[in-house]
Parts: C-alpha cells; structure tokens; sequence
C-alpha cells in the first residue's frame, strides 16, 4: 500500500535483491496453492460424480468384499469423466465472494468503514492492486488487537489466494475470446494477397467458419474432421455449444489434468518433455509448461 517504504539508500538497494527473491517466491507460492486447490476440487467433483452415478444404477455400490474386477470395472466406466473447467471456475468466484464478504463485515465494524466500501478494499487488496487510500489495521490501539491482526492476515492471504487462482482461469476464457474476435476481423496477409491469416490451432471460430477447418480432439490431442451443425453464425454472437466446441484445446489440457489428478494417478513425464526439461503441472501453469515444451521441439 506504501504506507511502509525504505528510508536509507542501503534499504532501497537491499529491497531491490530481496524483492527478485521475494516475489518469484510469492509467485510459486500461489502457483502450489492453485495446483493444490484444483487437485482438491477435482476430487470432489469425481467424488459427487461417482454418487450421481450410483444413484442412477450405472456403477454398483459400495460393499465390504468388493472384488478386484469390480473396483477394475467402476475405474473403467469413471476413465472418460473430465470434470468441467467452468465449474471449477465457478467454485474460485464463490470462494473469493465467501472471502470478501466475511473479511468486509470484519473491516466494516472494525475500522469503522461502510460496507461497500470495505468490499472495495477487499478487492483492491486482495488483487494485489493496493491503491493505499484506503488501509487496514492503521491505528495506535484495537479492541482485541491480537485476534484482529491475525484475522486480517489470514483473509489477506486466503483472498489473494483465490483471487490469483481465478484470475488465472479466467485468463484462458479471455484468450480464447480474443482469438474468437481476430479470426472475426480476418485482417488479410500483406505478403500474400488474396489470402488471410492461417487461423491458430486453438483459435475460437464461428460454427461456419469452423466446418471447413479440422478441429483438434480432446481426448486424443489429433486432427478430427468436424462436424456441421447446419447453423450460419455471421449475423449473430457465437453460441454457447459452438464456442465450447472450439476451445476444446486449452481445456482439454486442464481436464485431462484434473482428471489425472482426481483419479490419484499423476501424469506421465513424456519423452518430449523429459528432453526439453519441461514438467507438467495443474491449470495455468500446466499449459504454460505444455506450450513452452511445444515451442522447444519446433525450435
């Protein structure tokens, strides 16, 4: 917030290394917790998903002397579930909301602050904005000062948490919206007249546009002829079912790592990555990880 800065020359210097050190490690910090986060939700959401099933007769329940072949079987009919990067998404806003409320009726009868207002400060401060007009735990004395300062800390830290993780989701929705909106631009090539923009392997495309392009798989990461939906998109916004269709790519990689994850089984190193020394990982980390090993073997 700047209400706290380095006097000295010795200080300004030593902020300066300490804070490559320090924000890289801020960085990782909050690229576990979002890794750990979605591994949690993953489970849970395989977990419900098992039980609707059940309810439903498709998997048989649970008993004591279950079989080897009968756990092998309910493994088998659970091995194509992928587990929705929307309502994972969803799960972070609610999270952040629950977070914000709670820490706002805090400040609100704490500091003194109207509630809106706390709302305000919880998400400047929890995106890391940090305007500094206004700034929590400021005063000489609080009533219960102890308890205060370790609640502030800890809605601080839970809040920038889910926030850093949502906004990472959310950048994958506006990146494929992005691309949606250049292929709507088609901006022809200088050098190649007559000719437009090769569409990218995972840009967002209307329906129309889209059956006569080959689309990728989700499951097997190859080249699909798509299918055509008779629909014609030019006069209107794109669909809900066409846009999902068209951004399989990135969320194929989250989902099948959270599939992966859900199932307890981690992810195999390939030898591609083991080559370029690229890991993979959860979410956006995961697909930064997967795009920086493709780019390698291109290289």
């Amino acid at each position: 917030f700047g209400m706290t800065t380095p006097a000295t020359v010795g200080g300004k210097i030593f902020l300066i290394f300490y804070g490559l050190i320090g924000c890289a490690a801020t960085i990782l910090f909050f690229n576990l917790f979002l890794e750990r986060i979605i591994t949690v939700l993953a489970f849970v959401l395989k977990s419900c998903h098992e039980v609707q099933r059940r309810r439903k007769g498709v998997l048989p329940h649970d008993s004591r002397q279950d079989s080897s072949n009968t756990r092998l079987n309910r493994e088998d009919s659970l091995a194509g579930w992928k587990p929705s990067v929307y309502c994972v998404m969803l799960i972070l806003c609610v999270a952040a909301i629950i977070i914000s409320c709670c820490a706002s009726a805090m400040y609100s009868s704490i500091e003194g602050w109207g509630y809106l207002d706390s709302l305000y400060f919880c998400f400047v401060a929890f995106s890391t904005i940090g305007f500094g007009d206004m700034v929590s735990s400021q005063r000489v004395s609080y009533e219960n000062q102890t308890v205060y300062r370790i609640g502030n800390f800890f809605f601080i830290l839970m809040g920038v948490c889910c926030i850093y993780s949502l906004f990472n989701v959310i950048s994958i929705v506006i990146k494929q919206v992005l691309n949606w909106l250049l292929k709507r631009l088609e901006i022809p090539c200088r050098h190649c007249p007559g000719r437009s923009l090769r569409p990218r392997r995972n840009a967002v495309m209307p329906g129309h546009v889209r059956t006569r392009v080959r689309n990728i798989s989700i499951d097997t990461d190859a080249v699909n002829d798509s299918e055509t939906d008779g629909r014609r998109m030019s006069g209107e916004m794109i669909s809900m079912r066409d846009f999902l269709a068209a951004n399989k790519v990135n969320l194929a990689i989250m989902q099948k790592q959270l599939s992966e994850t859900a199932n307890g089984h981690p992810r195999p190193c390939g030898s591609t990555n083991r080559h370029n020394g690229f890991s993979g990982g959860v979410g956006a980390l995961g697909i930064m990880n997967n795009r920086l090993a493709e780019t390698s073997v291109d290289r």
